[in-house]
């Protein structure tokens, strides 16, 4: 029985989506899927330029995880641009980061799941300081 697939992390909420070449009807199209670790993997080492070792890190994956889902994200996509198939990002196995944050008037800790567009929060949920921090090293 094989091992279970350990959740890759993502650091924002994943939406599905779907790139095709222009002009061509979606139905009429093959679709590639692409998994949301894998945009994930290649938003970190070819976006962000992160050294695998770190990428990985920040996925909770071992380096050369991170090398195989990578090369797997890369084949799919130049797969898809080479023979004008319809990429479709959906699936896979993973979990959403949360960001600590920390009141320095109340000393009050929280997790916040992190969402694309969405920042620090505001105010402190316990005492409603504006005094508010992200936790080192525990963002990830």
């Amino acid at each position: 029985m094989p091992r279970p697939r350990k959740h890759r992390q993502l650091w924002h909420e994943p939406q599905p989506a779907i790139f095709k070449p222009v002009g061509v009807q979606l139905e009429a199209l093959d679709r590639v899927t692409l998994l949301h670790e894998e945009l994930e993997a290649l938003r970190l080492a070819d976006l962000e330029g992160r050294r695998q070792v770190d990428a990985a890190g920040q996925m909770g994956i071992s380096r050369s995880t991170f090398q195989r889902v990578v090369t797997e994200a890369r084949r799919k996509v130049a797969q898809a641009l080479v023979n004008g198939l319809a990429l479709q990002v959906e699936g896979g196995t993973f979990r959403v980061a949360a960001v600590r944050w920390h009141c320095a008037d109340c000393g009050h800790d929280w997790n916040m799941i992190h969402c694309s567009g969405q920042g620090q929060p505001e105010i402190c949920p316990a005492c409603g300081s504006r005094s508010i921090r992200e936790r080192s090293g525990e963002k990830r």
